[in-house]
């Protein structure tokens, strides 16, 4: 055994050696020597009691069980439980199993015990590492698990290496659910497990918790403008889309209405070029410690880390913390602010009763209804067992009754609930503040400052004490850039822009009178003699909104009266009034009752419409005569020149060319045969008597060329002549309205 003991504290040394550096390897050593006599102490009691150290269940797997099963008619409830592997804390793990047990059966006291037996001896735990390999999992699920016939698994993890140890978490997850068996988790890095399992819930504050604490803050201090900045950490994309999920919900149902400026994944330094260009003051990072050192390392070399930018992080970027503080690297600023629950070995161990009273409570739910099956699952990993089913037929049942409890928490936290999810509903978390050390030392200390409460609605259900802001200041920053300055130019127009003088008595602009506004335009030189006469106050619609521009977009404005009470309109090519000043830049924008037209936008850019005025004007018209130009206007002009003369002429020289040229025609003679009625005239009157569809005598040609033409131009007549008719009706009804307009 001693030969084991140090073949134990060898691999455990070199395996610490290679992920430490030489200062952990000195407060390893002194480590190693306090966990060796502990060690030496449990060999020997172990001995003594005749106990199988190698073995990873607490009383031996499959059949082994048996002989240290308590003597019982009931049939008995197994549980499984993986916490984090320790060689030396195995002895600590039992404690809580017993003391979670002694609470569920002595203070709970559930009704299914007078069905089923349960004790420490039903609960069969594992130790797993951070990163186990696919077959120490499989090994764990099969041998210590699904032998033993496990209703539902407990999974406890505290790893403070945020996303590296993601995958073998899934994976288990994963097969939990195919095999039908719920779980009961408790992950401090649970963000990229929200979809691993469909018969889940979550102890552990989830993302979405972390995010509505986060923008609380920012509610808190009325920052509506924020970037989002996210590394390459598991689960960053859920964390994007529960920044935008919440901020929809708060949009809907709190009225306060978000904007996120910026939405960007940092890897390199080339990435903090986006967060520049957005001109963003409140940045949210989620990303592991290593990672945001990085981030926040080249956001100060970019500016962004100044007296006037807040950063907001989540826990996977403050660790593990005791007594709420928590050590920080040096290339953090100060005045950071953050979110964070404690996930040290003693608070994952202070969860094995709350998830050992869940799992209580879901059996008692389950029993109550007579339909629900045994809780005896019959899973086995190898086939050819009997009675073995490839998924628990009422794992599913059991998993929406647990998901259904509602039982009394601890003392001054609400109900233990769970969302449809499967996430905890209601936690706390820790709001942390970076400050300096008060020690001697230069390393910068996370303090807790307060708490966020997610099912208090006061506050927001934050409870805040002093906060060391960016710069050590005490005041917190605006949240937005610096404010400009802008001269906006009016013109008075009730109810747009009303003037009324200052109160007589404080010559000032009372709250009912408006905003302070100049009335001329003059140059700085000429201002200085410009008495206080000078200035009135300003209200009205376009008033309104001008102070809400301003609240919305962080501006400052002077609001002028323009020196030429004009509109705005061209004369001999220059503008007057308003638009004068405003094409001359002598203001930099105008907001009154300027009437949008097409010249005025031609020089100057307008605003959508606010306001469309619905003013319109009615005169009486009066008839007129039908115009005596009506039967030509079914077509143009230039229709009736090509008809009359290209087409009738063309049409009949063509006609009389073929009969002409023709030998049974004229013959090249310049007079036809005695009986041949044809000539250059009777061509002319045939061409436009089938025009016309015209009723009388008319000789037509023999040659059959020319008679071929003659047929073509008759077609051509037909087509007309209905096109022409057909259109005549109407402009002939049509009759001429006008009327008598001026003076405006």
């Amino acid at each position: 055994k001693l030969i084991l003991l140090d073949s134990l504290l060898q691999e455990k040394y070199e395996a610490e050696e290679k992920r430490t550096t030489a200062l952990d390897l000195i407060k390893m050593i002194s480590m190693l020597k306090r966990d060796m006599l502990i060690f030496l102490i449990n060999l020997t009691i172990l001995s003594v009691n005749c106990l199988d150290i190698s073995s990873n269940d607490n009383y031996g797997r499959g059949a082994s069980r048996n002989r240290f099963a308590t003597k019982t008619d009931k049939p008995t409830l197994n549980l499984g439980l993986i916490v984090p592997h320790s060689l030396f804390r195995e002895k600590q793990y039992r404690a809580a199993v017993r003391e979670a047990v002694d609470i569920v059966k002595n203070k709970r006291r559930p009704r299914f015990l007078k069905q089923y037996h349960l004790d420490e001896r039903q609960i069969h735990f594992s130790m797993m590492s951070v990163n186990p390999s696919p077959t120490v999992i499989l090994q764990n699920l099969c041998q210590t698990f699904l032998e033993n016939n496990v209703t539902s698994i407990i999974y406890m993890t505290n790893s403070e290496m945020f996303g590296r140890s993601t995958a073998a978490s899934q994976y288990f997850l994963q097969l939990a659910g195919y095999l039908g068996i719920p779980v009961i988790a408790w992950n401090a890095d649970n963000s990229g497990l929200q979809s691993q399992s469909r018969l889940r819930v979550q102890l552990a504050p989830s993302i979405e918790h972390q995010v509505g604490s986060m923008l609380a803050l920012l509610i808190r201090y009325n920052w509506q403008q924020f970037s989002v900045v996210t590394s390459d950490i598991a689960g960053h994309d859920d964390f994007i889309q529960a920044v935008r999920d919440k901020v929809a919900h708060m949009r809907e149902n709190m009225n306060f209405r978000f904007f996120i400026q910026a939405e960007v994944k940092v890897t390199t330094k080339e990435h903090m070029q986006d967060l520049l260009n957005a001109e963003t003051r409140i940045l949210l990072l989620y990303s592991t410690k290593d990672e945001a050192r990085n981030i926040l390392s080249w956001a100060e070399e970019a500016g962004l880390t100044g007296t006037n930018y807040v950063w907001i992080v989540t826990q996977s970027v403050i660790g593990e913390s005791d007594g709420g503080q928590a050590e920080a690297s040096h290339h953090f600023p100060v005045g950071m602010l953050g979110v964070s629950f404690p996930t040290s070995f003693q608070a994952l161990i202070e969860q094995i009763p709350l998830a050992l009273l869940v799992y209580a409570e879901g059996v008692d739910r389950f029993l109550a209804n007579p339909i629900n099956g045994s809780l005896v699952p019959h899973l086995s990993c190898t086939g050819g067992v009997s009675n073995s089913e490839a998924s628990w037929e009422y794992g599913e049942k059991l998993y929406r009754h647990i998901k259904s409890i509602r039982m009394p928490g601890r003392q001054g936290s609400p109900e233990i609930q769970f969302l449809g999810d499967g996430n905890l509903l209601n936690v706390e978390l820790m709001i942390m503040n970076l400050r300096k050390s008060s020690s001697s030392s230069n390393q910068n200390m996370w303090e807790k400052i307060g708490v966020w409460k997610s099912w208090k609605s006061e506050g927001h259900g934050l409870e805040i004490k002093d906060i060391v802001w960016p710069g050590d200041s005490h005041v917190p920053p605006q949240g937005v850039p610096e404010k400009f300055h802008l001269t906006v130019g009016f013109l008075e127009e009730s109810p747009f822009v009303n003037v009324a003088p200052p109160d007589p008595v404080s010559g000032k602009c009372n709250v009912d009178r408006g905003i302070r506004c100049r009335m001329d335009n003059s140059t700085d030189e000429e201002r200085k003699n410009v008495t206080e006469g000078m200035f009135e106050c300003c209200s009205g619609f376009c008033v309104d909104l001008l102070a809400k521009f301003a609240e919305d977009l962080q501006f400052e404005f002077d609001l002028v009266r323009t020196n030429d009470p004009k509109w705005g309109s061209q004369v001999n090519g220059k503008w007057n009034g308003l638009m004068s000043e405003l094409v001359a830049k002598k203001f930099d924008m105008v907001l009154t009752s300027l009437k949008i037209n097409a010249e005025r936008e031609s020089v100057v850019d307008f605003t959508a419409p606010f306001l469309e005025s619905g003013t319109a004007i009615l005169v009486a018209k009066r008839t007129g005569i039908i115009s005596p130009t009506a039967f030509l206007e079914p077509f143009d002009a230039a229709s009736w020149l090509l008809i009359v003369f290209a087409a009738v002429q063309i049409s009949a020289l063509t006609i009389f060319l073929f009969e002409w040229l023709s030998p049974t025609g004229y013959n090249m003679k310049s007079a036809p045969a005695p009986d041949h009625k044809f000539s250059m005239c009777r061509t002319f009157w045939m061409v436009w008597a089938l025009l016309f569809q015209a009723p009388v005598q008319m000789d037509c040609p023999r040659a059959f060329t020319a008679r071929f033409m003659a047929s073509v131009w008759a077609l051509f007549a037909v087509v007309f002549l209905a096109i022409y008719t057909a259109n005549l009706a109407a402009f002939m009804i049509t009759r001429e309205e006008w009327d008598q307009f001026q003076g405006v």
